[in-house]
């Protein structure tokens, strides 16, 4: 705890108390001793100290309740903010509450004022926190399907750890998450996920099967779409990250980039992919099986739209501090402390690793798109995703009809452009203005 932090009422009531036997003991002048020392470190007011020191000391329930400080135009405010962002925390929520509002504004969703936002902008976590358990304790939820309960290649690859403190841009932990249902057999969907320690700027692509080629032309996909260099590869030791044509694809792709794996039977060395194998693919997708050509095209179309929605408008903390507390006959405790909200975007701008033609376009697909309206159209899109049928007994499915890229560039991805313009896919358009 910081020694500028203010004391909590607990806290204060207690130390009055100490201070009240010594305060009734004590002659005239070391009562005025004490009350200068307890004005010092409660500061309350001379004479409330006084009246307190002559009390029996006991608290008394509030005879008269407060008025409500914050009226129905911010319980509606944050409804539809908190909707907006997809029902994330108070924390996360409430450090870009004025942005957001004015940012809804624009496309209508949001009735913005003055007071409005003079509100929002002094809003403390806390209320925030009470509003929404209040306003929402009664209002149906989207429902979010619930998860279920080394090679040879390998020995040159060196075992490391990403730091949790990373400052610098382009270090990704990465790692496959399968959806082949209860019974994971014969050929079925993967998705690949990507996550910058750095930013946490998350990339994910559907994949059907994991042989070569497929995963050649997702990790294609992501070096297409990303705004800055890739410097480090992390995944852990699964045979579809290393076998010697992906190791070899990197080497030709991104000669620079540094490739590290996890060591065996420990997740969590790559623990932020692993949150988020749970939060963006597992929390939507659940475990049911995906094995098909048109299910892993409509997944993919689901990923283009969350890229915009989580990079863009989903504010994520990032561990600030850790501090180990020893306390006597218990064992030790690591007390956390995390930074302000701030979106992948954000964060990426407050470095150096954006092109300010990069920045711009990202600026402006931010301004024209709707995050309402997109948070929508994303579970519209899972819907349509579970209503396609599974293969069935006998079909053959052709993965060449997957590949967003042609499978010679697949093969030789140093003739890769990777100074393209920005990638946005047509799905966007129905939704930005």
């Amino acid at each position: 705890m910081s020694t500028d932090d203010k004391m909590s009422i607990n806290e204060r009531w207690k130390y009055l108390r100490i201070m009240q036997k010594r305060y009734l003991e004590a002659d005239l002048a070391a009562r005025g001793q004490l009350l200068d020392e307890m004005q010092a470190t409660t500061g309350l007011h001379r004479k409330s100290l006084i009246r307190l020191m002559n009390s029996d000391m006991k608290r008394r329930p509030r005879q008269r309740q407060r008025s409500r400080t914050y009226g129905p135009e911010v319980d509606d405010a944050l409804r539809v903010i908190h909707e907006s962002w997809d029902y994330i925390c108070a924390e996360r929520l409430t450090p870009d509450l004025v942005w957001m509002a004015q940012h809804l504004g624009d496309f209508g969703e949001l009735l913005v004022t003055d007071q409005l936002l003079n509100q929002l902008g002094r809003i403390s976590v806390s209320t925030v926190r009470r509003i929404l358990a209040r306003i929402h304790q009664d209002e149906p939820r989207l429902p979010r399907k619930p998860p279920s309960i080394g090679n040879s290649v390998t020995r040159d690859v060196p075992m490391k750890i990403i730091p949790w403190n990373e400052q610098e841009v382009g270090h990704f932990e990465t790692d496959t998450v399968h959806h082949g249902g209860s019974s994971p057999v014969g050929e079925f969907v993967y998705s690949l996920q990507m996550i910058d320690v750095a930013t946490g700027w998350s990339e994910r692509v559907a994949v059907l099967g994991r042989s070569y080629l497929v995963m050649a032309d997702a990790f294609l996909t992501i070096l297409e779409r990303l705004p800055f260099p890739v410097l480090e590869i992390h995944p852990d030791n699964g045979s579809e990250f290393f076998n010697h044509h992906l190791v070899s694809f990197w080497k030709d792709a991104v000669p620079d980039a540094d490739l590290s794996r996890s060591r065996p039977y420990h997740k969590n060395d790559n623990r932020f992919v692993e949150q988020k194998n749970r939060t963006l693919v597992r929390a939507y997708l659940g475990s049911d099986r995906l094995d098909t050509v048109a299910q892993t095209l409509e997944l993919n179309k689901l990923y283009d739209m969350m890229w915009v929605y989580y990079n863009l408008f989903q504010p994520v903390m990032r561990l600030a501090e850790k501090t180990v507390v020893h306390r006597e006959g218990q064992n030790r405790r690591v007390k956390r402390r995390f930074d302000r909200a701030r979106t992948p975007f954000d964060r990426l701008c407050l470095t150096d690793a954006l092109t300010p033609q990069r920045r711009e376009q990202l600026e402006s697909l931010q301004r024209q798109t709707n995050p309402r309206e997109l948070r929508r159209h994303i579970y519209k899109q899972i819907d349509k995703v579970f209503s396609l049928p599974c293969a069935g007994p006998g079909s053959i499915q052709n993965v060449y009809d997957t590949l967003r890229h042609p499978p010679d560039l697949i093969r030789a991805p140093h003739e890769l452009n990777l100074l393209m313009p920005l990638y946005q896919p047509a799905a966007l358009d129905q939704f930005t203005t």
